[in-house]
């Protein structure tokens, strides 16, 4: 009798925010995220524009038609990014986010790196595929462990 190879943790909740990933409506990034607390998925985002709003897939990218670059003018898009829209579902729903560990496709920016830090998030897996520094440095005084995963 074979024996199928198991993930780890860290690799089974990035394979659940990949799959979650695949519901972002963003152009240009497939973003997903998922919160673990207690090896326990407390909740889970993906980019896209907020409920109610026409989304990029659907009517293009803002950031396009503005010429914007990636990684500059986070304020100048439609959609919320998958790292908030955890924290924001999470809220959404009553549970708490202090000590859980955030999972996510790509390196948060320095927008999301302070939403984790004012959740009370104490660990970031994420595959990298970003690089915001300023994000970084901020994770790392306010004591979170990084983890790149690949």
């Amino acid at each position: 009798m074979s024996k199928s190879i198991r993930p780890g943790w860290e690799e089974y909740f990035l394979q659940v925010a990949d799959l979650v990933a695949s519901r972002s409506t963003c152009l240009r990034r497939q973003v997903g995220a998922v919160l673990v607390r207690d090896e326990r998925i407390i909740a889970t985002g993906y980019n896209g524009a907020p409920r109610g709003i026409g989304h990029c897939l659907d009517i293009g990218c803002l950031r396009d038609e503005m010429g914007i670059p990636s990684g500059e003018r986070y304020e100048l898009c439609r959609g919320v990014h998958a790292e908030q829209n955890a924290i924001i579902s999470a809220a959404y729903y009553g549970v708490p986010t202090q000590n859980a560990v955030l999972y996510c496709t790509n390196q948060p920016c320095i927008i999301c790196a302070r939403m984790i830090i004012n959740a009370g998030i104490i660990k970031v897996v994420h595959r990298g595929n970003f690089v915001d520094d300023l994000a970084l440095d901020f994770m790392e005084e306010a004591g979170i462990e990084l983890v790149i995963r690949k």
